[in-house]
Order: C-alpha cells, then structure tokens, then sequence
C-alpha cells in the first residue's frame, strides 16, 4: 500500500509563500516511474488540480490559475514531491492533497481527471488578505 504523506501547509498572509511536501513509501515501483500530483479542495468542493509532474520529471502541467506563482518538483532519491507556492492570494486556500500513480497511462489525461490512484490526507492552506 502506497502511502503518501503531506507537510507544509500553515496561515500565511496574501503575497507570501509555502512550500509543501509529500513523502512517499511502500512503493511499489520505482518513485522515477510515477505520476505525480498536486491537488486541492474547499468544503463543498471537488478536488481540483493545481500541478503535476510526470515520470520523466522533465514535463509538468500547471491549472492556469496557479501558472507563474505555483512551481511542482520532484527528489526521485527520496521519493518526494514538493509544491512552491509564491504570492499566495486568498482563494489558494485550500486542502492540499498530493497523489500518485504507477499503472503507465497517460500522466496528462490523469492529471486532468484527478485520476490518479493514490492520495494523501493533505494539508491546510490558509491565505488570509
């Protein structure tokens, strides 16, 4: 059973930044060979996507809405995954889930169908104005 495990999210005020962070285990592939994800939901809401990274860590793919201040990287020697979130405004609050996949389909078309197969608990993101 993949576990995946979220850190980093805390109150911040609008224009600041956070870095999150997903720790991976019981994996049962390579970390190299998953798609990886970011994701985030508000009550009431769906999860929606905010970044991804797929298994050769050289394509990622970003919601428009966090393009330019969010930025998604990948330590497949520790099989983390972290989000950079800069000038953070109100509406990036949210629950943060990180997810993973390791069954070889398309990264992009999970990444937009938040399709992924493993999720974590996520973390709190908090901006207030």
């Amino acid at each position: 059973q993949v576990q995946l495990v979220e850190s980093g999210g805390g109150s911040v005020q609008a224009g600041g930044s956070l870095r999150l962070s997903c720790a991976a285990s019981g994996l049962r592939h390579r970390y190299s060979t998953y798609c990886l994800g970011w994701f985030r939901a508000t009550p009431g809401s769906g999860r929606a996507r905010v970044a991804g990274i797929g298994p050769g860590r050289t394509s990622t793919l970003y919601d428009d809405s966090v393009k330019d201040r969010f930025t998604i990287s990948r330590d497949n020697a520790n099989s983390m995954l972290y989000l950079q979130m800069d000038n953070l405004k109100p509406e990036d609050s949210a629950t943060y889930y990180c997810a993973a996949d390791d069954r070889g389909a398309s990264c992009y078309h999970l990444f937009m169908s938040a399709g992924l197969s493993d999720w974590g608990q996520g973390t709190q993101v908090t901006v207030t104005s």
